[in-house]
């Protein structure tokens, strides 16, 4: 296989892994949503940077 084939190949692996991952965050975004954070991913993103500031300021 050429350099050219091979670039090719690489680049439809990782298109296949971005679509794989992109799927999961999707999903994983909905079932946020489901379980009470209102805004999915964004939401539990700054729960979790509000408990990190939390356990700053009590140190």
């Amino acid at each position: 296989m050429g350099k050219e084939e091979d670039l090719k190949k690489r680049i439809s692996e990782l298109e296949s892994i971005n679509d794989q991952l992109a799927a999961e965050l999707r999903y994983l975004d909905e079932l946020l949503k489901e379980i009470g954070f209102e805004d999915g991913l964004i939401t539990l993103k700054e729960a979790a940077l509000e408990l990190l500031e939390q356990d700053q300021s009590d140190d």
